[in-house]
């Protein structure tokens, strides 16, 4: 159960979807909105599965709402189901939650014959759908937590689907740390890193680049990936880009779309940078990995918003590190899970603009430090963060349910 299907942000979840249909797992993708982005990774065509739309809006398909509803109302589950949701409902009394159940009853309703187990990608909203659906249908259901599902869910929220999941597998430790807290079995909450399919991403020999700032001729290419949201601090690189001294030669490099990227692209005029930025919109994985290997340095200012939300472990910043590229960035999260400062990256506080100026300016002028930082993060992630240890966790974690079942 996804919250959208396909996405071009999510590629870690096609990735394991796909992982786990090579290791001959049938699966059914259930998708509670319809898709928004103009393309798709190569790895969507890779899968299988079939895919399978809830309402989005349950006043837009009243019918099949309504209908799916009464052939619950069969179902020994539904009142305790119902019960749940009215209970949820007096904490959080909001549309949203109303239209989580609606969809639950959707799928509990329609719910395929060779069905066996809910699987929730994200342990807001697609895990209270979930939640809803295996109480219906009396059926197990487990849950994977990623980031923002974690910090801006309350914790009564995250308590009760942790308590009536099976299990929840999460992709850093300080968020399993978090989890473990709020459940009387932490023993449940598992930490499985996404990793990279290696296949995808190869191996690549960075050479010494002589490129060092000093000819206007030869930039450093600095590069960042990520949606122009707030928790990716474009803004902060912007600013810290603009820092940069006079005398410095560089071009930056953007790959993402996003609710804020016409506001960045005004900012980027204001400080009198707009020359020197390349903004390159939403592409392909295959056009991603190819800016990874002509960059020099690669960027990302990830902060914590006052709602809480946050990134993990940033995907972008595992496969720049896969192709040798060094990476500077934000000390927030799980990213100091990966980066040590100095050995495998430069890692400065959030919303430290002259620091993070400080920290590119310093990989701009020694191509030495950063095919150092870069060989040392490529190592750590080649030889600790291929996907399919998390693929073979889950499938050990599935097959022990479906044996305790039998």
């Amino acid at each position: 159960v996804l919250k959208g299907y396909p996405r071009l942000s999510e590629t870690f979840i096609a990735q394991e979807l796909l992982g786990l249909e090579q290791t001959g797992i049938e699966l059914a993708i259930v998708s509670l909105r319809q898709p928004t982005d103009s393309q798709h990774h190569a790895v969507h065509d890779e899968i299988k599965a079939p895919v399978y739309y809830l309402p989005e809006y349950l006043h837009e398909s009243p019918l099949r709402v309504m209908q799916a509803v009464f052939r619950c109302l069969k179902l020994p589950g539904f009142k305790a189901a119902f019960k749940n949701f009215l209970s949820d409902l007096r904490r959080d009394l909001t549309r949203n939650r109303i239209r989580r159940f609606g969809q639950a009853a959707v799928l509990a309703a329609e719910w395929p014959e060779a069905g066996q187990w809910l699987h929730a990608h994200f342990i807001h909203t697609p895990a209270s759908v979930a939640a809803y659906t295996s109480s219906i249908r009396g059926i197990g259901w487990t849950v994977s937590a990623h980031a923002k599902d974690i910090w801006t869910s309350p914790a009564w929220d995250l308590t009760r689907k942790l308590t009536d999941a099976r299990w929840a597998v999460t992709c850093t430790a300080v968020g399993q740390r978090y989890l473990q807290d709020l459940t009387p079995r932490p023993s449940s909450v598992h930490l499985s890193y996404h990793g990279l399919d290696l296949k995808r991403f190869p191996d690549y020999s960075r050479q010494l680049s002589k490129q060092d700032g000093q000819q206007q001729d030869e930039p450093v290419v600095i590069l960042s990936v990520g949606r122009a949201v707030e928790k990716k601090g474009f803004d902060v690189l912007l600013r810290a880009l603009s820092a940069l001294p006079a005398t410095l030669h560089w071009q930056f490099v953007h790959v993402g779309d996003g609710t804020q990227l016409e506001t960045l692209k005004s900012l980027a005029v204001a400080l009198k940078i707009e020359k020197k930025i390349t903004w390159l919109g939403a592409i392909d994985q295959s056009a991603v990995l190819v800016n990874y290997q002509q960059a020099d340095v690669f960027a990302l200012a990830c902060r914590i918003n006052d709602d809480g939300d946050r990134d993990g472990l940033p995907n972008v910043l595992v496969e720049a590190a896969s192709q040798g590229l060094a990476c500077v960035t934000t000390s927030v999260s799980a990213i100091p899970e990966l980066f040590t400062h100095e050995e495998n990256g430069l890692l400065v506080e959030s919303e430290d603009h002259l620091g993070l100026a400080a920290a590119l300016a310093m990989a701009i002028r020694s191509p030495q430090l950063r095919l150092k930082l870069g060989q040392a993060a490529q190592q750590q992630v080649r030889t600790t963060l291929d996907y399919h240890n998390s693929i073979n966790h889950l499938v050990a974690l599935f097959e022990s349910e479906w044996l305790s079942e039998k």
